[in-house]
């Protein structure tokens, strides 16, 4: 089935008038007859598509979500371990803590420190957590981030920790994006967009500021500040024994950048490293990872090479760097951070997890890798605590894949046999379900790898959802998936990831091939998994549903515009759809690397073919289509998704479209919101395919 009716002659905008835009109106946000517009089409989704099949799967879907045996991820600070945690009772939250002894014996004794309802209701506020900053050694006061909606600005509080409330005259920031740190227990250093000309033309903060207790933020002294085309900058504190150190972050671009170093008095140095680097530095250890060949002390590293020497040594000159980790066609960099004096470095050697540790004697470096992690399945590990100045070396792990629930492991500083700490019990029937890796090869001969997981067998009619990602070097690997799981394979579904260009499956050559110009070829590999699980008779066109949010979202579009015969319904989220003002729209600015200036001529001449919004058009066989956004997503305006569907429906096409008032940039700020979001999605991709299995 498509959905096609007829068309109106009114196809703006086109790629021949990309400005000739009759829905601009649709990007005010809160504006009275775009707010009406969205009730409108919210009504009419949701009575075409929430009927009592959607109604059980969205409590399904919150159940698994709030289930109380599901895994408590903590963080240490000190000798307790700190938790946010949901569940059906708390959908906003509760900050809470352990004593790490009783969470490492399975019975913890949580103590509340905020039950964010209770807040939210005492304060009429839609408050989502979003993060908290504790005072150094003492850990008696915390800076706590909250979110109006669950938008990526967010109100800075000082807490009491003793008292477990807010001082009345502490630190306070107004809402903004960025935030603040701690330098000392009277001052801050701030990095927010808080304050005119603070921010930069992608919304960030363009200041680091010292901000002292009891004075105006917006009148702090500014320590750095960079330009206001650049994307922004940050800052955090290191304290080496006996030192105070200011480390500033300051991003020209998303790819590009430099490290410098302060005091409170000023910028003292910026590194001498090349722009596109990423620089891991620790006390004094200095780890650096070039995205492009970088040649230095006569010998050229190759893009994502790991570098590592004493930060002492490189600032009095010294630029001979230890090889610690060199990459190959298929053997991906994925990972690095300090853990302590030690320098954890993870990869994918042909999708496959390698965690390694290296560290420094009076002999070198010598590498060794981590014990007891799987070769298969998703491993992710971070240092357990969450103040670096205080790591002793301990690891966390999380391992899991898409039969497998996700079992979280501890890795003590001795690097002996990780200690299991919690282990997630399974939330849907795996048995029957196979997970094999197979490859298409994409338009331009290249060999695009995907994972499969559902029945054994082949019937040629599977109903398969398939998503990917494909942007920002992010890597896309098969995890677990409780919702899906349970209301897709356990009812005889398949589902599909796909490794396409653009993510970082393998490495900063298989970005680069799915960045700008390549992003149309990143779309084309999607396709062509489509077309290969029809090739290899797992299904048929009709029978594929695919999903994507973000850039992925941006992907969906285009496959409804470009290959709308290999699909037979979309779900099209949060998306970025609308490439000829996106550098417009909120943090739209800051992409300009991943996609391309549409403001260039020469850059627009690629950009108009992954738009979009600009390329459909009547009379096409598009398949049904939902297209979901949010309210609240301060990161890609919501105004990419409102525009397109009403360019569909001016077209005559019966796409549907949601949006919630709250979320940010994600499906829910709680399981009710997250449930509603993916139960409609799930249900509509189901009902489009004319697929109607009963629940297990």
């Amino acid at each position: 089935m498509t959905d096609k009716t007829s068309p109106t002659q009114d196809q703006r905008p086109t790629r021949d008038r990309p400005d000739d835009d009759p829905y601009l109106w649709l990007e005010d946000v809160d504006g009275a007859a775009a707010l009406a517009w969205v009730e409108a089409q919210n009504d009419d989704t949701l009575a075409r598509f929430a009927d009592a099949a959607f109604a059980r799967d969205r409590e399904t879907a919150r159940a698994l979500m709030d289930r109380p045996d599901r895994i408590a991820m903590v963080r240490r600070r000190g000798d307790s371990f700190y938790n946010f945690w949901k569940d059906a009772e708390h959908p906003r939250g509760l900050w809470r803590r352990t004593r790490e002894s009783e969470y490492r014996t399975g019975t913890p004794d949580w103590d509340i420190l905020l039950d964010l309802d209770a807040l939210a209701a005492a304060e009429g506020e839609d408050w989502v957590w979003a993060g908290a900053d504790l005072l150094p050694k003492t850990r008696d006061r915390a800076l706590l981030k909250l979110s109006r909606g669950g938008g990526d600005a967010t109100v800075l509080r000082e807490f009491d920790m003793t008292t477990r409330a807010f001082i009345g005259d502490g630190f306070v920031l107004p809402e903004a994006k960025g935030g603040a740190t701690w330098l000392d227990r009277d001052t801050l250093l701030l990095s927010s967009a808080l304050g005119e000309g603070m921010a930069t033309r992608a919304g960030y903060p363009r200041t680091v500021r010292v901000w002292t207790r009891g004075s105006d933020p917006e009148a702090a002294t500014i320590l750095f500040e960079t330009a206001p085309d650049n994307m922004g900058v940050w800052a955090g504190v290191e304290r080496p024994v006996g030192e105070e150190r200011i480390v500033i972050a300051e991003r020209t671009g998303f790819f590009d950048g430099f490290l410098h170093l302060a005091n409170r008095d000023g910028v003292a140095t910026r590194l001498d490293i090349p722009s596109d680097a990423e620089i891991h530095l620790h006390h004094d250890g200095l780890a650096v990872q070039p995205r492009t060949a970088w040649s230095v002390d006569g010998r050229t590293h190759a893009p994502d090479t790991v570098l590592a020497m004493s930060l002492s040594d490189f600032l009095a000159g010294d630029r001979d760097f230890a090889v610690l980790w060199e990459p190959s066609e298929r053997r991906a960099l994925q990972d690095v951070f300090w853990s302590g004096k030690r320098l954890i470095i993870g990869a994918l050697d042909n999708l496959s997890p390698r965690f390694g540790l290296c560290e420094r004697d009076s002999t070198g470096w010598t590498h060794r890798p981590l014990p007891g992690l799987p070769a298969i399945g998703t491993v992710s590990v971070w240092p357990l605590d969450a103040d670096a100045d205080e790591a002793d070396g301990e690891l966390s792990a999380l391992v899991q894949d898409p039969v497998t629930p996700p079992t979280l492991l501890a890795i003590p500083p001795a690097l002996s046999t990780p200690t299991v700490l919690r282990t997630t019990p399974a939330t849907f029937d795996a048995a029957g379900l196979n997970v094999t890796r197979h490859e298409a090869i994409s338009a331009d001969g290249t060999r695009i790898p995907y994972v499969q997981t559902g029945p054994a067998g082949v019937t040629g009619e599977a109903p398969v959802h398939m998503t990917a990602y494909g942007g920002f070097k992010v890597s896309i690997l098969p995890t677990y998936q409780a919702v899906m799981g349970k209301l897709w394979l356990e009812r005889g579904g398949t589902s599909v990831v796909a490794n396409i260009r653009g993510g970082g499956e393998f490495g900063t050559p298989w970005h680069e091939a799915g960045r700008r110009e390549g992003k149309a070829s990143a779309h084309d590999d999607f396709a062509a998994v489509a077309a290969d699980l029809v090739a290899r008779r797992i299904t048929t066109p009709h029978r594929i549903a695919a999903e994507g949010g973000s850039n992925g979202g941006l992907l969906i579009a285009n496959m409804l515009t470009r290959y709308p015969e290999r699909f037979g319904a979309l779900f099209c989220t949060i998306p970025l759809i609308d490439m000829r003002r996106y550098t417009k729209l909120l943090a739209g600015a800051s992409w300009i690397a991943e996609y391309g200036d549409p403001d260039d001529p020469a850059d627009w001449a690629f950009l108009q073919d992954i738009s979009a919004y600009h390329r459909a058009e009547a009379g096409r066989p598009y398949p049904p289509t939902l297209i979901a956004t949010s309210r609240r997503d301060d990161r890609v305006h919501p105004g990419h998704a409102r525009k397109m569907a009403a360019k569909l429906h001016a077209m005559g096409y019966g796409t549907a479209f949601y949006e919630p008032a709250a979320g940010g940039h994600g499906y829910g700020n709680d399981s009710t919101q997250a449930a509603t979001f993916m139960a409609l999605g799930i249900g509509f991709l189901r009902q489009s395919i004319g697929w109607n299995p009963q629940p297990v």
